[in-house]
């Protein structure tokens, strides 16, 4: 990742990630970007957000890195998939693809907390421990 100028002890850092800056990344790869974003304090926005594996997958690695003195674990809210797609159960049976949330929005468990989401918005209050 670029250097990037380091927020003010009253900022909060926000990393809006393209699809294009995932575009190739295998699961790990991307599970490892977000983790490293979240683990230093920031935000992580993703464009186009994790499949639902991609997502389990986050959560598993989470969960083996809490640590009560550093690291928390995570906040996830995803905006839910179109209905027009053919995803679930059945979509998996014919044999497609997962198909990727639309955004998704990661941060410290500590310091984002998740006030209203439907499908249109997420709205979360972010503190700076």
């Amino acid at each position: 990742m670029p250097e990037v100028k380091s927020p003010d002890d009253d900022g909060v850092q926000i990393d809006m990630i393209s699809a294009e800056r995932m575009e190739g990344l295998t699961s790990m790869e991307k599970i490892r970007i977000i983790l490293d974003g979240v683990r230093d304090g920031n935000i992580v926005i993703l464009e186009e957000g994790l499949t639902p594996d991609e997502e389990s997958r986050l959560i598993e690695v989470t969960m083996t890195e809490i640590s009560p003195d550093e690291f928390n674990g995570i906040e996830i809210e995803s905006y839910p998939q179109s209905g027009d797609d053919e995803g679930g159960f059945l979509g998996r049976l014919m044999g497609k693809e997962s198909t990727p949330k639309k955004l998704t929005v990661i941060g410290p468990a500590n310091q984002i907390e998740t006030l209203h989401k439907d499908e249109t918005l997420i709205s979360a209050l972010v503190s700076r421990n």
